[in-house]
């Protein structure tokens, strides 16, 4: 049995020639202790922590054994390593919430981007991770669903969502723009996941080329009919960015068994989360005694035991 102690943070995965998906269990073993809005805080944040602090794990050689995940009553912040007694955001403390610009709702919501009227948290943070090229995208991961994310990212981001097929619809230069096209889009499509029937691999048969040929036509007429305040004839000026040709993205996970039904682990009420590994999707832990969203716990201290 292989034991460790040390703070959760998201998988990590690789995409294999034949689509097949390799994740590795990412734990840090001391987590940074400096407080907010320190000197070096916009230098650090978002950098590799040092290696020896971080832990890898391969997980897939460990479908079919037992894994027991066990919460040590203690969470540290994802960003400043602070101790806090609830996590915000997927890691974070409530300051960090409060003020990191990584937190702010126009990460969920890029249509909100206040960046324009000078008010982001941060302009560094906008100019390198909002202010660059984004993808609209069509994923099939319970039924379809359309979504935006950075295009440096998207194989990461349809992993994250439990993607079994994904495909770039467009590209636009600024996430408050593809994030105005997505929102509008949103009236008439599904913009989300069902977790519940993405884990139980319960997708629509779709197929997405026909969608995005549909989705480029509803785009095309938006534009058209100028029904955003931002100017967006960009995207019509450059052809390519309407007509560039990608191919589907397919995804296959390493699952033995899919549930039937879901059971969800809750390290807030139940500190262990113990079961036969059936498989890994998306950031969650399929065991046959439930399943547990790793990304959901970042920054919890825990002891994991395997094998």
């Amino acid at each position: 049995m292989l034991s460790y102690r040390a703070h959760l943070r998201k998988m990590k995965h690789q995409i294999n020639p034949d689509n097949s998906i390799d994740y590795q269990l990412r734990m840090i073993r001391h987590p940074a202790k400096r407080s907010f809005a320190s000197e070096d805080e916009r230098n650090l944040r978002g950098k590799s922590i040092k290696s020896e602090d971080e832990i890898l794990e391969p997980m897939n050689q460990y479908i079919g054994q037992k894994v027991k995940i066990e919460f040590q009553d203690q969470i540290n912040c994802v960003a400043c390593g602070r101790k806090t007694n609830k996590s915000f955001g997927q890691g974070h403390c409530f300051p960090c919430l409060q003020n990191l610009a990584e937190c702010d709702t126009c990460i969920i919501k890029p249509e909100l981007c206040h960046f324009d009227q000078g008010t982001c948290r941060d302009n560094d943070f906008a100019e390198s991770h909002c202010n660059i090229n984004h993808s609209i995208y069509l994923s099939l991961t319970s039924g379809m669903k359309i979504g935006v994310t950075r295009q440096v990212q998207e194989k990461t981001r349809w992993v994250d969502q439990g993607a079994v097929q994904a495909l770039r619809v467009m590209t636009l230069r600024r996430r408050y723009h593809a994030g105005l096209i997505e929102a509008e889009l949103a009236k008439e499509m599904q913009d989300k996941t069902n977790w519940r029937k993405m884990l139980k691999n319960d997708v629509d048969d779709r197929d997405l080329e026909d969608e995005k040929t549909n989705v480029l036509a509803r785009v095309r007429s938006f534009i058209e009919e100028d029904i955003f305040d931002e100017d967006l004839s960009y995207v019509l000026e450059e052809a390519e960015v309407l007509s560039e040709t990608t191919e589907i993205q397919r995804l296959e996970y390493p699952v033995i068994n899919y549930p039937d039904k879901i059971k969800s682990f809750n390290l807030d009420k139940d500190s262990v989360a113990e079961g036969t590994l059936n498989g890994i999707k998306g950031q969650y832990l399929i065991m046959d005694t439930g399943v547990i969203n790793l990304r959901k716990y970042g920054g919890y201290l825990v002891s994991v035991d395997l094998g």
